[in-house]
């Protein structure tokens, strides 16, 4: 018995199972999907794929039902929305947002930058930046809008109120045949928007005969001799002085900023 018990007692014994080491529990882990979880899977992202598009293109919560518009001044609103001709009662998605501003700045020429967007569930919104007068050019009795890029954009029956008449008289030099009405037309708006703010609101007409030969015509029969567009920042601070000096006279030639005249009649 006793030599029975002591072969027993020196039997190997198995140790118990402890946790699967790291390697094994990460290939666990890494055990692709069954077949039926992937066929599960498949199913649902279909489904859901399918309930969206329905949704966005074949339900009638997500229409195209009102166009709102911002940011005008001259223009009307309801102008902008013939112009813009969004296709109503269409999904919202479908809307070519892109289409409807190129058909804007097309057909109306104030129309200087424009914002197309889609503003759920069921407006298209479109802002609009509108160009500005700087000058005006008299064409049959009637007034073209010119803006601060020299571009003729609108024609008005009536002259805006504060924006001088642009009289391009090229003098037939070879600058004047080299730059054009076009850029002799935008070196004049350069001019006008480098003004101080007080010489602006008095300034009637702008006189262009070169690229460096633009003279203003004042209320009160003034002439400022303003030259070219270069060194406006200068020309412009010449000129308050010296109208602060000379609050009588009636002529100022600010050409050559560091050298101005006045004259009196």
């Amino acid at each position: 018995m006793a030599g029975a018990t002591t072969a027993k007692s020196g039997a190997r014994r198995t140790p118990p199972p402890g946790p699967p080491p790291p390697l094994l529990r990460a290939r666990r882990r890494l055990r692709p999907p069954s077949r039926r979880t992937l066929l599960v899977t498949g199913v649902a992202v279909a489904l859901l794929g399918s309930g969206v598009t329905w949704l966005l293109y074949g339900s009638s919560w997500l229409r195209a039902e009102r166009v709102t518009v911002s940011g005008t001044a001259a223009l009307a609103p309801d102008e902008v929305r013939r112009a813009a001709d969004v296709p109503l009662n269409e999904p919202l998605v479908a809307v070519d947002t892109g289409a409807v501003e190129r058909r804007l700045r097309a057909r109306l020429p104030r129309i200087a930058d424009v914002d197309v967007s889609r503003s759920w569930p069921h407006t298209v919104a479109v802002r609009v930046t509108e160009r500005r007068p700087e000058a005006l050019v008299e064409k049959d009795g009637k007034f073209v809008e010119v803006d601060e890029e020299g571009v003729l954009f609108a024609t008005v029956s009536q002259a805006p109120k504060g924006v001088p008449l642009l009289e391009v008289e090229a003098d037939g030099s070879p600058s004047s045949r080299h730059f054009g009405a076009a850029r002799l037309r935008s070196e004049a708006v350069a001019v006008i928007t480098q003004l101080p703010e007080t010489v602006r609101a008095d300034t009637l007409t702008v006189r262009v005969r070169s690229f460096d030969s633009i003279t203003l015509g004042l209320t009160r029969g003034r002439t400022v001799v303003w030259g070219s567009s270069e060194r406006g920042a200068a020309k412009a601070k010449t000129l308050t002085a010296l109208m602060k000096a000379e609050p009588d006279a009636e002529r100022y030639d600010v050409q050559a900023p560091t050298a101005p005249a006045v004259a009196h009649s």
